[in-house]
């Protein structure tokens, strides 16, 4: 069991990940919303408990590395980013905006913090793969963890990566898989079926865990629990596109469309409301 206060201080943070993802998309007018508030809860947890990380090193060589392999979502890694002190948390206003730094996508040579340059789905797990085999070769006791979406792993690099991992016994290799089951053309499992995805993973030599991707508890003892598996590992995280946005939850309309301004002002009432009830 984890400090109640630790648990309480970790869903505020998730709850700021999300204020600024409906915040920054809508100010764009353009961004993916959905499956960036799908990993809030996830990234949470990573850069402000999980993770080994130097707001004021951002390249200090022992550094736990993030590979968001499902770059779409660059909105919520960015809030993770500003709350973490690697950059002004005001900068989040000028996403995708002409003169700042903040693209569409992570970019590494830009961003302070971002481990690699994602977007191109399908790539993210092989520079996981390379990472963490840079770690074994040169000494280093660093983790890599990769978050990928479930419309991607129907890619085959993704496949290809993950037979490797398993083959060069990379233990220090970690993916989370967003499984809300929406992808841009529709629920996954309509588009190119992925279960029984547990088996497949483990036939591929992995350890598998799956969890609620929205329950902090949870995820902070899986991290835990999974900190001595002596083979790659996967954990499913079973989350809700949209999660926190009661009219984007669950749905396919907001995958990479900006609020208006009338949900932008809804979407923010519903965060803040949340906000307020969590502070008590």
């Amino acid at each position: 069991m984890h400090d109640e206060s630790l648990i309480k201080e970790l869903k505020r943070k998730a709850l700021e990940i999300r204020k600024w993802v409906v915040e920054s998309v809508y100010r764009a007018g353009s961004g993916h919303p959905g499956g960036s508030l799908s990993i809030a809860d996830i990234l949470a947890c990573l850069y402000f408990h999980e993770m080994r990380h130097n707001p004021k090193d951002p390249k200090w060589p022992d550094r736990d590395r993030l590979v968001l392999s499902k770059g779409h979502a660059a909105p919520a890694l960015y809030a993770a980013l500003a709350l973490s002190g690697y950059f002004p948390v005001e900068e989040l206003k000028n996403l995708r905006k002409i003169g700042h730094f903040l693209q569409g996508h992570p970019c590494m040579k830009k961003v302070p913090g971002v481990d690699m340059s994602t977007g191109s789905l399908g790539q993210g797990l092989s520079a996981g793969v390379g990472m963490a085999l840079a770690a074994k070769i040169d000494g280093r006791d660093y983790r890599v963890f990769v978050i990928l979406g479930d419309g991607e792993i129907q890619e085959g690099q993704i496949w290809e990566a993950a037979n490797s991992a398993s083959h060069l016994g990379l233990d220090n290799l970690i993916a989370i898989l967003d499984r809300n089951r929406l992808q841009i053309d529709g629920p996954t499992e309509e588009i190119m079926h992925d279960e029984p995805l547990s088996l497949r993973w483990k036939a591929f030599g992995w350890e598998v865990v799956e969890i609620d991707g929205h329950d902090i508890e949870e995820i902070l003892a899986t991290f835990h629990e999974i900190k001595h598996n002596e083979k790659p590992t996967l954990i499913i995280a079973h989350t809700i596109k949209g999660k926190g946005v009661s009219f984007m939850e669950g749905t396919l309309s907001f995958h990479g469309k900006p609020p208006s301004k009338e949900q932008y002002l809804r979407a923010m009432n519903e965060l803040e409301q949340e906000e307020r009830e969590l502070n008590g």
